[in-house]
């Protein structure tokens, strides 16, 4: 997570969105950078509205807009699967081996997945306690101009992050049985990301109000 007090914006981390990238590209711009172990540097809004918020207001006067970013539901297990398959990237105790990717997202639906599938949901990372979203700005990672193109006016210089922290090709097709399980159980992930996307990749929110 990045703060940036003169642009008054806090950039969240969300896991499989290209985070690792703008981290690299703009730590040495950001007035405040939690970076390290995962927990820190993928602070969920929740956790930040409980503690990190008030520190920020009551330290520094801080209130910043806050933007994520979010993709596909789909594309974000795929993600996560390729991850962890990779040798050098997960727990041992979270690294899958010898499983397709039907079995892995039908184990992340699982009302208590095994730790191989752990994945958490987007909208979750992104809503507060109230479970209502609650960040100010919403970004679609397959419309990466439009987030380039907000931080740049923001920051006041031209963000042009590397592609960085790519997991290696695996095969990801999914069958039709599973895809409909998955769009059934995560409906309102698959709708928040719609509304992104329909809004060119630039969704203002405007928190407090009924997100649906």
């Amino acid at each position: 997570m990045l703060v940036f007090a003169t642009a008054d914006l806090v950039l969240f981390a969300v896991p499989k969105t290209g985070s690792t990238a703008y981290h690299l590209a703009l730590r040495s711009k950001a007035d405040i950078v939690l970076a390290g172990r995962a927990s820190i540097k993928h602070m969920t809004v929740r956790k930040y509205e409980r503690h990190f918020a008030p520190y920020l207001a009551q330290a520094h006067g801080l209130a910043p807009e806050r933007v994520a970013v979010i993709r596909d539901p789909l594309e974000y297990l795929r993600s996560w699967y390729r991850y962890r398959q990779r040798p050098n990237g997960p727990a041992e105790t979270k690294r899958i081996r010898d499983m397709g990717f039907d079995a892995f997202v039908l184990a992340a639906l699982e009302p208590k997945p095994p730790a191989f599938a752990t994945t958490g949901t987007q909208r979750a990372f992104v809503s507060g306690r109230d479970g209502e979203i609650a960040v100010d700005h919403l970004f679609a990672y397959e419309r990466p101009l439009a987030l380039r193109a907000f931080l740049s006016e923001r920051l006041g210089f031209a963000v042009t992050p590397a592609q960085k922290n790519v997991s290696p090709p695996a095969d990801t097709a999914i069958s039709p049985a599973v895809e409909a399980r998955l769009r059934q159980v995560q409906a309102a992930e698959f709708d928040l990301h719609a509304r992104v996307m329909a809004a060119g990749g630039h969704l203002v929110m405007a928190r407090g109000a009924a997100q649906g």
